[in-house]
């Protein structure tokens, strides 16, 4: 909510763009990846193209070794499921990646199509175990437990199927069952261990470059809120700065003006104000401007005025420059003054100085100004007041300066109160809880 005045509305803080940083002063690019995530991201990269290289060397291997030992014998069903199964599971092997599941089904189903009829093992079968190791990586949980469990089974059946009898007594029969099935699903146990090795780390990999990614996006984001800080902080130190001191150069600039003819020793007065007013206008304007080049680039400004900041003890030297600009100011103080931190004593120097100088630009020609500050309790409280015809003045359309009193309150979980006083005139009342005070 806006609020009128001589100060203008005060408008919601936008968020303005930042500027590029300056080259090698900006955030830093995000550190490259080690060269094992570098070799998994190109495998992802590439993992279509590779497992069709894959198909292809496992049908020209396995495949045709399936052909020349099944095509020829048995029915001519199973010389068929034969030739389908071996042209079928080196191509479902080919989209292992991008569709395990449906993978791992083709591969197994095409196995135990043709292993039924005839009972017979083919070359081509050991591409189980690969399909194993691929949901086991690529699969969700549920199809991995699957994918397992079908290799366990159809390593059981196998082993039932060929061992059929070929034994003499029923232990040894169990016997065989057992030993011969440990050795055929031995590669799918491996199968499904590496598999979840190969997962994990590459689960690990991804976390920690995500991580990574993380930390730095924290960074550039924490330096953008910095740079967006300082720069508020150095717009609210110039407006404070550039508009009291014009304000009150034109105010003694017009008096002179005035008074020239009739008392040459008032336009003196006032010139000399003015000579004085710009020079510890400059003097602040070459204090913020050598701060701002300390660390970086440039060197400080030669000759910038390094003193300290106004404090709260400043503001009676502050009203006694208002006063020779022709402005009436009463000044009282309550209660046991305090040693404030340095940004807070600031803080409420600033603010009297701004609200004392839209009192300058605004009050007219007969305002007079109320300055009290009030020590009470675990609170300190300013409170500037005027009776002139401010309330009244169109506004700028600026609307800066409430901004900014109302941002350095709130830096140390302070109140601001601004608005037209019932009988004329403008008040502004900045209340700041006092650190370590209590009540």
């Amino acid at each position: 909510m806006s609020i009128p005045g001589p100060y203008g509305a005060a408008p919601p803080p936008a968020a303005a763009p930042l500027p590029a940083p300056p080259a090698g002063h900006g955030p830093s690019a995000p550190a490259q990846p080690g060269p094992l995530v570098q070799f998994d991201r190109w495998l992802d990269r590439r993992g279509v193209v590779l497992d069709v290289v894959l198909a292809i060397l496992a049908f020209l291997t396995l495949g045709l070794l399936s052909l020349a030992t099944g095509a020829g014998s048995g029915s001519i069903l199973d010389q068929a499921l034969t030739v389908v199964a071996t042209l079928g599971m080196p191509a479902a092997l080919a989209v292992r990646r991008i569709w395990p599941v449906a993978s791992a089904v083709a591969i197994n189903a095409l196995a135990l199509l043709h292993f039924l009829p005839s009972g017979m093992v083919l070359p081509v079968d050991l591409l189980i175990y690969v399909s194993v190791y691929s949901t086991t990586v690529h699969a969700p949980l549920w199809a991995r437990r699957l994918s397992l469990g079908s290799a366990l089974f159809g390593s059981a059946l196998v082993a039932a199927t060929l061992l059929q009898g070929s034994f003499s007594s029923r232990f040894e029969t169990i016997a065989q069952v057992v030993i011969f099935f440990f050795g055929i699903s031995a590669p799918a146990l491996l199968s499904w261990a590496f598999g979840l090795l190969r997962r994990s780390t590459k689960q690990r990999w991804e976390s920690l470059v995500d991580r990574a990614e993380r930390l730095e996006r924290e960074r550039d984001q924490q330096a953008q809120l910095a740079t967006a800080a300082e720069r508020s902080r150095i717009a609210r130190e110039m407006h404070d700065v550039v508009a009291h001191s014009l304000s009150v150069i034109i105010a003694q600039a017009d008096g002179g003006r005035y008074a020239a003819a009739s008392s040459p020793e008032a336009a003196t007065q006032a010139l000399s104000t003015i000579s004085s007013t710009g020079r510890s206008a400059l003097a602040d304007m070459r204090r913020i401007l050598g701060v701002l080049r300390v660390g970086g680039q440039l060197e400080p400004m030669a000759g910038a005025d390094m003193a300290p900041q106004p404090t709260t003890q400043d503001i009676a030297t502050l009203i006694d420059q208002v006063r020779t600009s022709g402005l009436a100011v009463n000044y009282a103080v309550s209660g046991r003054p305090l040693d404030l931190p340095s940004g807070m004593s600031l803080a409420l120097y600033r603010i009297c100085q701004e609200a004392l100088t839209n009192i300058l630009k605004h009050g007219g020609p007969a305002a007079s100004a109320q300055v009290s500050l009030d020590w009470q309790g675990p609170r300190v409280m300013l409170t500037i007041s005027d009776d002139g015809r401010g309330a009244a003045a169109p506004s700028d359309g600026a609307g800066h300066g409430l901004l900014g009193m109302r941002e350095r309150v709130a830096l140390f979980g302070g109140t601001l109160e601004a608005g037209p006083r019932p009988g004329g005139g403008f008040h502004v009342r900045a209340t700041i809880p006092l650190p370590g005070v209590t009540r």
